[in-house]
């Protein structure tokens, strides 16, 4: 069939042409290039934890002045997902996707040239601004690209390079400042920014926003586009589009923030802060303190309690990459709830041994996380199957925002109770309490969207 960039004149056509795209190997290079930008907004996130012991001693840091570079990038996240959602809505996401890569590797470069605490951190939360947009914007973009058939496999295949990039930024920095100081992991973090113009240049903007602004000519032209590489790279001729799939109020504009609470949204929207809430409240105040707990509980060597720390993360990436595998199958909600119910079933476990030595501890922490990072992970692919198109930047943002309160309150809540002498154990009942609570939400309310088409689940 012969490929041209006659307007589509509704929403439903371009949803129609986009789930008869066969996968191929277009598709998996635009999950690449959007998919090592996320890599590298993840090894951003963790610079601060691994250069502050050097930032200390060099430039004579207090307590107060360390924990502020820690958390300054956290609270520019936070209001960074708060803002990119209304951005990306308005002006495209692949726009706000380069500008995030951009800012955040002259942030990167920046830090490496300071030489004092204050420019420092006012480039960390300007960074974090950057970093806290990015994720969820391209959440949604690769969502918006994705046909229903095994979407939720594409998607979460693409979004373990976050936790990767986490990982491996551990890596570089131990081996990285050592031979040649803390500033050549920034300059290292700031090459990656040339990747905005590669994005601007390679990657459409995604046809089904386009066409939820009315810019159907410019939708058909990004349609177009994707329909040539497809065919090209798969070498054969497109199937025929079905029907246009039915979408109700395409044109629809208004306050996107009520848009989150009318209808059938509401529902969504407190179900799925509460599960994003819980996921990352559980994951960040159990992983956050295992260190800690390694050395003052058990008396491990620095050394042991970090590899220790380290092996949970990496169960946990296993996690991340059974949800991805399973989840076409089984379904989001079963993964939601069932995660989470396992993820409480292990932290009972835990609760109940009393984490008596340094092995239950590893053993169960472990098996928690593998459980807890699908959950969290697979948010990702569900939060932008819950909303239109022509909010569902801003519901994914809110979404981050959610996780950066449970990011940010799960290892304060921790460690109050856990500074305030409470047995071992007890820290780990009181968190299978609140994921409990989760698991319960995600069986009750969670909606199921497997093998539907965005515009079906989100008309």
């Amino acid at each position: 069939m012969s490929i041209d960039a006659t307007p589509a004149m509704t929403q439903g056509d371009i949803a129609a042409r986009l789930e008869r795209l066969p996968m191929s190997r277009w598709q998996i290079s635009v999950r690449l290039l959007i998919g090592i930008v996320t890599f590298f907004e993840a090894f951003d996130q963790l610079l601060i934890a691994y250069t502050l012991p050097v930032l200390s001693r060099e430039w004579g840091l207090s307590a107060a002045t360390s924990t502020a570079a820690l958390t300054i990038g956290s609270i520019g996240m936070l209001v960074g997902a708060l803002v990119s959602g209304w951005a990306a809505d308005r002006i495209g996401r692949v726009r706000v996707i380069a500008i995030c890569v951009a800012v955040s590797a002259l942030c990167s470069a920046g830090m490496a040239a300071c030489d004092s605490l204050t420019p420092f951190l006012v480039l960390r939360f300007v960074q974090g601004l950057a970093i806290g947009g990015e994720v969820p914007t391209a959440a949604a973009y690769i969502s918006e690209i994705t046909r229903a058939h095994k979407r939720g496999r594409f998607v979460l295949l693409y979004e373990v390079v976050f936790p990767a990039g986490l990982a491996v930024s551990a890596l570089v920095a131990a081996w990285l400042i050592p031979l040649w100081g803390w500033r050549s992991l920034y300059l290292l973090a700031a090459v990656p920014g040339l990747m905005a113009f590669v994005i601007l240049r390679k990657v459409p903007e995604s046809p089904r926003w386009l066409a939820s602004r009315g810019k159907y000519e410019k939708a058909a032209a990004a349609m177009a586009t994707m329909e040539t590489k497809v065919q090209r790279a798969t070498g054969e001729p497109l199937p025929a589009p079905a029907a246009a799939v039915p979408v109700t109020a395409p044109q629809q504009r208004g306050n996107a923030l009520r848009d989150l609470f009318a209808g059938r949204y509401r529902r969504r929207t407190l179900t799925v802060w509460t599960i994003w809430f819980v996921g990352y409240l559980a994951n960040y105040g159990i992983t956050s303190w295992l260190p800690t707990i390694y050395r003052g509980v058990f008396h491990l060597p620095l050394g042991q309690a970090l590899w220790y720390s380290t092996a949970t993360s990496a169960a946990g990436l296993v996690g991340c990459v059974l949800a991805a595998l399973v989840i076409d199958r089984i379904g989001r909600r079963v993964v939601l709830a069932a995660g989470l119910g396992a993820t409480t079933a292990m932290l009972v476990v835990l609760g109940a041994l009393g984490a008596g030595s340094p092995v239950q501890l590893l053993v169960w922490s472990s098996l928690a996380a593998v459980f807890n990072f699908a959950v969290n992970i697979s948010l990702y692919l569900y939060t932008p199957e819950l909303y239109p198109t022509r909010s569902r930047a801003l519901g994914c943002s809110l979404g981050g925002v959610m996780n950066r309160l449970g990011l940010i309150l799960g290892p304060i809540l921790v460690g109050a109770v856990y500074a305030g002498g409470t047995a071992l154990g007890s820290v780990f009942l009181l968190i299978s309490g609140i994921t409990l609570v989760g698991a319960i939400v995600a069986a009750v309310f969670a909606e199921e969207t497997r093998g539907r088409t965005l515009e079906e689940i989100a008309p």
